[in-house]
C-alpha cells in the first residue's frame, strides 16, 4: 500500500456513506434499501465508466 492510500480511501468512504444515505432515504422497501446498499457499493465504477464513455477513450 502507499502512503495516499488513507485520502482515497477516506473520500471514498465518505462517498459510500452519501450514495448509502441517499439510496436508503429513497427506498421503500426493505429489497429496495438492500439494492440501494449494493449501489452504494458499486456507483464508482459506473461513475468511470461514463466519464470514459463520455471522453471516448
Amino acid at each position: 500500500m502507499s502512503k495516499n492510500s488513507g485520502v482515497s480511501s477516506g473520500v471514498y468512504g465518505l462517498a459510500f456513506i452519501g450514495a448509502l444515505i441517499y439510496n436508503i432515504q429513497h427506498s421503500n422497501t426493505f429489497l429496495l434499501g438492500l439494492i440501494g446498499f449494493l449501489k452504494a457499493l458499486v456507483w464508482p465504477a459506473f461513475l468511470v465508466y461514463k466519464l470514459m464513455e463520455f471522453l471516448k477513450m
